[in-house]
Formats: C-alpha cells, structure tokens, sequence
C-alpha cells in the first residue's frame, strides 16, 4: 500500500509538477545568454505578455495573488477616500486569507448577495454605503465555478462605476471564464480597472501573480509591492514557469471546458452522485455526494492507498452532515480519465463510505459499488 499518486482529477496533483520536470519546461525557454531580470529578463517579459494578452498598459508581477489583489483594493480606496469594498461572500480575499485586507490595510468588507448564488445587480444596487471597488471574481470557484452572463456582467460593473466605485476583476482563472464567454480575454479585462492572474492556477506555474492596470496604477502598486515585502530578487524562476505554459495554454482550455461537460453529464446520467452546475459553464465544476464528509474522506485515502488514484485536493462539508463534494477543475490531469471511469470511481468511493456506517445497498440501488457507466 502507498500513497504516491500515479493519477489524478485533482488539477494541482504532484504529478506534472515535480522539480524535474518544472525545471526541464523553464530550460527550453532560455539559453546561455537569457539574462536574470531587465527589460529582457523572464520578469519583464511576462509582464509586457500578460499587459498585451489583458489589454492594459502596463503590469506588475506580485509573489503572491494575496499581495496583488490587496495591493489593488488599497490604492482604490487611498483614491477615494472611502475604506469599503464589495464582493460576494465566498470571495477567496475573505473566505481564505485570514483577512488581510482588514489586518494589513484597513480595509472593510461589504459582503454582497447570497452565498450559495452568483452576485446580482440587484445585490450592489443594496448595497447602501459609499465603496472604493467591487470585486467579481470569474469563475466564482466555491460555487462550483458559476459566471454571470455577459450582458449581466458588463450591467453590474457599470452600475458600480456610476458610483465612482471602481471594478476589480479576481481574473486567477480568466482563461476559464475565457472558454464560456467565448471571448479574448482583453475583452473581459476592459470591464475592469484592475486586474489580477494567477500564475500558478491555470498556467500551472509555480507560484506568483501579476497585476494589470494603467501605468500611474500600476507605479503606486510597485511602491506598496516594496513595503509589503514583495519586490523579490530573481523572480525570474516563477516568470519562466508560467511563461512555460502561457503559449499554449489558450488553444487546450476549450477541451478541457468540453471534457468537464461530458463527465458531468455523465454523473447526472448515473444519478449516484450530482454535477453541479449542468452543464459546467467552464472547466471547473463540483460533484455533490451523498454521504458524510469524513467518510468520503477516508474512502478517497483508501482509494489513493491501494491505485494510486487521488480523486480531489479536499472535500467539502454541507449543512447536511451526510453530503458533501468536491471540486474537478479539469486540466491535463483530468483529461486521463474517461467520463465511465469517474462514475466508477464516484460508485467506489460511496461503496467504501457507506460501508463505514454498515449500509448496505437495497436490490436495484445504482449507487452499488463496481456498477460501470458507458
């Protein structure tokens, strides 16, 4: 029995990104005479693609998306005066950074709409306070992945802006939302006055973050990214590996968004378990099941010990103690997995959870372990 992952759904798995293999990708981007930083080194020139790729003037590269986006929020309200920003209430600033953007800037956050739902016009038009920004973040991830359509989109930020507001786009996974709205991303990025990527996401780099925007914006973030800590020597070996898969990245997304539809649909079909949503609206979706999280959990370890098999990075609770789920962002991990062999491996995974409490499964149950969809 081992741990060692050999596949899996899981995008940020260990198994494409080894120092090996990380460093052999980075290798085949430079020569002898590729130089640390400067106007030519990997820093610079990622900024000026991403600046081009999002239609901005200019970019700054961050050592982390917590630094940028908080750097961001901050110049808009040292702008305006006003402490306040909006997003919704799953937005990864508050749900997954400790609050720094109260802790470190002062800033306030007004939550805005339902939790469990997209963001609405209506929702901002509530809010009721002056606010420096609103933040949209596209795909919304704890929510398996939701975007507003375009027409509601590009609504909601002018509304926001009628305020004096500005409009911050959390752009981690732009290419995703990319593959849905069916257009380039310097389209998207237009909508906003700021805009932050991920470089370790999608792109698979590292880690690191740019931020974009016009240039006197983007002078202020550079002065905040120093006092923060973040203007790092030899940034160049987190440039190079996101650099590594920018090139590409853009032609593969729209297989992969059709991959996620066809194992959703795929799980929906078996009725075990539930693909929300359906269909995927980008690559990214979650699969609901119908047992307890931990026992899911000890099921997936199982599953890892004995194939090799790792089937998520985490598994998520639910106010209903026996369900829970878990997220598929499709990339190429996901790809070496038929539609059939992820309901299989969803039927194994409740079979072993269920036979933690001693349930067993009445005659005719679909959700019977070893039942193989086609």
């Amino acid at each position: 029995m081992s741990d060692t992952v050999r596949r899996s759904l899981f995008l940020h798995a260990p198994i494409r990104r080894t120092p090996r293999l990380v460093l052999e990708r980075m290798l085949s981007l430079v020569d002898a005479g590729t130089p640390a930083d400067g106007p030519d080194g990997p820093v610079a020139v990622l900024e000026r693609r991403l600046a081009g790729l999002l239609g901005k003037e200019t970019a700054l590269f961050f050592p982390s998306g917590t630094m940028a986006q908080q750097v961001a929020l901050r110049l808009h309200a040292d702008r305006l005066g006003r402490r306040t920003f909006a997003a919704h209430p799953q937005t990864h600033l508050d749900v997954w950074e400790e609050q720094g953007y109260n802790a470190v800037h002062g800033l306030r956050l007004h939550r805005t709409g339902d939790p469990h739902e997209l963001m609405t016009a209506a929702d901002l038009d509530a809010i009721g306070e002056p606010i420096a920004a609103a933040v949209w973040e596209l795909p919304q991830r704890d929510i398996g992945g939701l975007l507003p359509e375009w027409e509601d989109l590009s609504g909601q930020v002018t509304l926001v802006r009628a305020t004096g507001a500005a409009a911050h786009l959390d752009g981690a996974r732009i290419w995703e939302a990319q593959t849905y709205y069916r257009r380039p991303p310097a389209e998207i990025a237009a909508l906003f006055d700021t805009v932050y990527v991920s470089l370790y996401k999608s792109l698979q780099g590292v880690r690191g973050a740019v931020l974009a925007a016009d240039a006197a914006t983007v002078a202020a973030a550079r002065v905040w990214r120093q006092r923060l800590g973040g203007g790092i020597a030899d940034a160049w070996l987190l440039a190079l590996a996101a650099l590594a898969e920018l090139g590409t990245l853009d032609t593969r997304m729209p297989a992969y968004r059709e991959h996620a539809v066809a194992v959703a649909a795929a799980v929906n079909a078996d009725g075990a378990a539930r693909a929300h949503p359906d269909p995927p609206q980008t690559p990214l979706f979650h699969i609901h099941l119908p047992a307890p999280r931990r026992a899911v959990e000890l099921a997936g370890a199982q599953i890892l010990a004995e194939h090799g098999i790792q089937l998520w990075g985490r598994v998520r609770s639910n106010p209903d103690p026996d369900r829970c789920s878990f997220e598929v962002s499709v990339g190429e991990n996901a790809m070496e997995f038929t539609p059939g062999e992820v309901v299989t491996l969803i039927h194994d995974v409740l079979g072993r959870a269920r036979a933690q409490k001693g349930v067993t499964h009445p005659a005719g149950d679909r959700g019977r372990p070893g039942r193989r969809a086609r």
